[in-house]
């Protein structure tokens, strides 16, 4: 494939799909290295369905970070690739297919771009290097109680004090700020102003005295995401991203970077084979699930539109490419991807049938009981509750349809 989705003549719909030999000789070069270099105790945790931890997060990130591969999508001259948009559909694709844990967003694909777009050489070069390396763990203070995909309606204060911002408010669902070095947040500076245009974004060290987290359990049983409390943070000016009361446009760059992120075109691929496999296995009367022309026709349909979904995806890539960041078809990429998502869980639980229903988290310390049916059943239910929330994070569905009214369809 020559660069994804070359501009055609108006009316003509055919594109190469073809990989040039350079393509296929990287990807057989990015196959190879993973095979070689990727932790066998990463992917048995992987397949068993154990919680991660952060030191499982970061073998991985630090591994890619030494070949120079952990930010494909960064500028070169802040640490990235300077991959085609081609190379790294391949990339991704091939993470996916080797069931590679993914690398966390918050610092390469949320708060990075924000700093080397938006930053002063000062912070580029203070807080690029370490979120390459992984020495810093970021998390994202967006949401609210009180406002969620009503993002603007936040109530977190910051009120300026000498060379100092003094931070109160409230965050939720905070993810992973249990292991955060480091939070990128939306505060309020000026009250009067419309609320888009009263809000800053900083960077804030989550060590500062006054930040408590506190864990919020999911459905899935996992603790994954937070509170967190902010009373009397001081936060140095200088760790203001952009200009005072600017930071709506901080936010929306970086919730356009974080839906194209969510689509997950890739590993819902990855997904999809797995359904199949277990599909082949589980018995539907005398026969296997995958001849039941009714669950046949719901997997075909969803690889169908997965195969649009990723077209699209393809399609959005040609844009950085050319100078340009993602676009409102980041929302759209946004809407599908999730509902794909959730679909494929709701398959996985369908094919494990009964199997699902115990509701296994795995075994820990001093457990001496033996699961009920299959390895990949245990996590059919967990992951299932858990996926509820993709259509909800990263701005709603129906906010995201809002946009795409007005910013594509002109309504």
């Amino acid at each position: 494939m020559t660069d994804i989705w070359a501009a055609l003549p108006k009316g003509e719909s055919s594109m190469d799909m073809e990989f040039s030999p350079e393509d296929l000789a990287f990807q057989t070069e990015v196959r190879d290295f993973i095979a070689e270099n990727y932790p066998a105790e990463l992917r048995g945790k992987q397949d068993e369905g154990d919680e991660l931890g952060k030191e499982d997060f970061l073998a991985w990130h630090k591994i890619l970070y030494k070949k120079g591969w952990v930010a494909p999508a960064w500028p070169v001259e802040y640490g990235g690739t300077g991959w085609t948009p081609t190379q790294r559909f391949i990339f991704s694709e091939e993470i996916a297919r080797a069931d590679c844990i993914r690398l966390l967003p918050f610092g390469l694909s949320m708060v990075g771009p924000v700093i080397y777009t938006f930053g002063t050489p000062e912070q580029k070069a203070r807080f690029l290097p370490r979120i390459l390396s992984g020495e810093d763990w970021w998390c994202q203070g967006y949401s609210e109680p009180g406002a969620g995909s009503d993002l603007a309606s936040l109530r977190t204060a910051a009120v300026r004090d000498g060379d100092h911002y003094v931070v109160n408010g409230q965050k939720t669902w905070t993810t992973m700020a249990q292991h955060a070095d480091w939070g990128f947040f939306l505060v309020r500076t000026d009250k009067e102003a419309k609320p888009q245009e009263g809000i800053s974004f900083l960077l804030i060290d989550m060590k500062s005295p006054g930040i408590t987290v506190r864990p919020i359990i999911t459905l899935g049983g996992e603790h994954e995401v937070n509170e967190v409390f902010l009373e009397d943070v001081r936060v140095p000016v200088e760790q203001r991203v952009y200009e005072e009361n600017k930071g709506w446009t901080c936010a929306k760059f970086l919730l356009a970077h974080e839906r194209t992120g969510i689509a997950g075109v890739a590993s819902s691929k990855r997904g999809v084979e797995r359904v199949k496999a277990i599909a082949r296995t589980e018995l539907d009367g005398d026969g296997p699930l995958i001849d039941n022309p009714f669950f046949k026709r719901k997997i075909a349909e969803l690889e169908i539109d997965l195969t649009a979904l990723e077209f699209t995806e393809l399609r959005g890539l040609a844009g950085p490419n050319a100078g340009k960041g993602p676009g409102p078809e980041s929302s759209l990429l946004k809407i599908k991807g999730s509902e794909i998502q959730q679909r494929l869980t709701e398959l996985t639980l369908e094919a494990v049938g009964h199997y699902g229903a115990p509701y296994f988290r795995g075994f820990g310390e001093g457990d001496n009981e033996h699961p009920i049916g299959p390895d990949y059943a245990h996590r059919a239910a967990p992951t299932y509750f858990n996926m509820r929330k993709t259509t909800i994070y990263g701005g709603s569905n129906e906010i995201q349809r809002n946009i795409i009214a007005k910013m594509v369809l002109g309504l």
